[in-house]
C-alpha cells in the first residue's frame, strides 16, 4: 500500500484493516458524523486533524505502521 500523508483521504485510510481503530484512537469524530459520509472521499486527514486538533503526526505514524504490517 502507498504511504499514509496528510492528503490521505478518510475513505482511504478506512479501507485499511484496522484504520478505523486508530483513527478511533486519536478521537476522529468524523467516523460517526453522518456529513463525513458524504464527504469521505474528499476530508483528507490533514483536513480533519486541522479542525478538531489532532495529533497528525502521531496519526499518520500509527497508520503507516498498520498499513505496512509493522507494529512497535
Amino acid at each position: 500500500m502507498a504511504k499514509i500523508t496528510g492528503k490521505t483521504t478518510l475513505g482511504e485510510a478506512l479501507k485499511i484493516k484496522g484504520g478505523e481503530d486508530i483513527l478511533e484512537g486519536f478521537h476522529a469524530p468524523c467516523l460517526h458524523c453522518p456529513m463525513a459520509q458524504y464527504e469521505m472521499n474528499q476530508l483528507t486527514l490533514e483536513d480533519i486533524a486541522k479542525t478538531y486538533g489532532l495529533d497528525l503526526k502521531g496519526m499518520l505514524s500509527k497508520l503507516n505502521e498498520l498499513a505496512q504490517g509493522k507494529k512497535k
